[in-house]
């Protein structure tokens, strides 16, 4: 019997997440929707033209934190005061720092296409500091950085922000920061998994 279960155990713990991740928040066939989440998956298809995907997908099993949730996606992620381009480094770091593959995955091509370096992004995905950064990338990096590790900000740091990008800009820094946090939450606890041909990001020690 002891052998079994270590067997058992053993072919568990070889079975990718993607596996397996269905048995925690599987993804709602729209034929089974409440009336509740047909409302909020019609809204999201209006919204962002197309159902809901990705991390979203566990979200409707909670559709009104879905609906929230994807309200304040639709500014965080299209229109934030700082900029598309440096949100994604906003992303990336988010996704680096909660290991969340499914995040990596997407945004790392978005994060290229919209000018960061290649570099930087494999930087990021090494969890090392990247060498080379422009001026409001290093704003934003240890900004971003210094919020989530050590869950304050430097007034020097604060200070460096607030004068590139306002107060409004700094609100909107930490936002994106704690909006892909929650999706991160949101996914790792799911176990959602990344296409077949993705990536995961190297696992670094906690």
């Amino acid at each position: 019997m002891r052998v079994c279960r270590a067997v058992i155990v053993a072919v568990l713990a070889a079975l990718p997440a993607a596996a397996i991740a269905q048995d925690r928040l599987p993804t709602i066939p729209p034929q089974d929707y409440t009336p509740e989440q047909k409302q909020a998956a019609d809204a999201f298809t209006q919204a962002r033209g197309k159902p809901p995907f990705g991390p979203f997908e566990p979200l409707m099993h909670s559709p009104e934190v879905m609906t929230l949730a994807r309200s304040m996606g639709d500014y965080l992620r299209f229109k934030p005061k700082i900029g598309t381009t440096l949100s994604e480094l906003v992303i990336l770091l988010t996704a680096r720092r909660w290991t969340q593959d499914y995040e990596w995955y997407v945004h790392a091509p978005i994060a290229e296409k919209t000018g960061i370096a290649p570099a930087i992004i494999a930087a990021i995905r090494d969890g090392r500091r990247p060498a080379q950064m422009s001026e409001d990338e290093t704003i934003v990096y240890d900004f971003t950085t210094e919020l989530q590790e050590s869950k304050r900000v430097s007034d020097a740091t604060f200070a460096r922000a607030e004068a590139r990008f306002g107060k409004s800009g700094i609100v909107d820094l930490a936002a994106i920061s704690g909006y892909y946090t929650l999706l991160a939450m949101e996914l790792n606890a799911a176990r959602y998994p990344i296409p077949a041909d993705g990536q995961r990001l190297p696992r670094m020690p906690e």
